[in-house]
């Protein structure tokens, strides 16, 4: 596959940026009950379908991969950014991370229990979501789950919106609009959060979580 136009700019700017956000992002993520709060849920769904290998990605310094592996899930990390492999490598050592494209897994087809997405999609042009999602769907196993987590957005009739994210250019979403594309693209929404736009006290941004699954069949008939 022919790497995204955009992946290069974000892939610098999260090498540039690595040491600093591994100190600042998963203390936050530890310290906000709110931002982590589908985590055990996608876990023990996981556990409770009968496990499996589950992939974090755009895992960044692999603090979530580690909360995930604490609650008995089967996780490997991949991320797009080199430096914060590395990081995650070493600070997580028990755990497996690569680098990759989450437009291009390495997975093979229907052989993960679960993906997750936390804040990765957000700089994913909206007119490249669709075969994002699509990437997820086709390495997700039949009554695979996933869960997306991105700063959303709710304007009637657009989509998306581009913001001025502290690393590198980025984008909310509509939830519903995203749930619309999930469907598109072969994954069923099971529920969602979306967390009141005052508990982000740096931008004012309501945060969504989605989670959704892929159908025990793919027939739709």
């Amino acid at each position: 596959m022919i790497e995204p136009y955009f992946s290069a700019a974000t892939r610098a700017a999260y090498d540039a940026s690595a040491t600093r956000y591994a100190e600042d992002i998963p203390q936050f993520y530890r310290s906000s009950p709110l931002s982590q709060a589908m985590i055990p849920v996608f876990a023990e769904l996981i556990r409770a379908a009968g496990g499996g290998l589950v992939a974090d990605v755009g895992c960044g310094p692999g603090h979530v991969s580690a909360h995930l592996s604490s609650l008995g899930v089967t996780v490997f990390g991949v991320d797009l950014s080199p430096e914060m492999i590395a990081i995650a490598r070493v600070t997580h050592p028990e755990l497996r991370f690569e680098v990759g494209q989450m437009e291009d897994l390495t997975a093979d087809d229907a052989s993960l229990a679960g993906v997750l997405a936390n804040y990765s999609i957000i700089h994913t042009p909206p007119e490249r979501l669709p075969e994002t999602l699509a990437e997820f769907h086709r390495v997700l196993a039949p009554g695979g789950y996933l869960l997306l987590a991105f700063q959303a957005y709710d304007h009637p009739g657009e989509p998306a919106e581009a913001f001025d994210h502290a690393v590198s250019l980025a984008y909310r979403y509509s939830p519903d609009h995203v749930a619309e594309l999930l469907l598109t693209a072969g994954l069923t929404e099971v529920a969602r959060l979306v967390i009141a736009p005052a508990e982000d006290p740096k931008r004012g941004f309501p945060q969504a979580h989605l989670l959704a699954r892929r159908p025990n069949t793919d027939d739709h008939g």
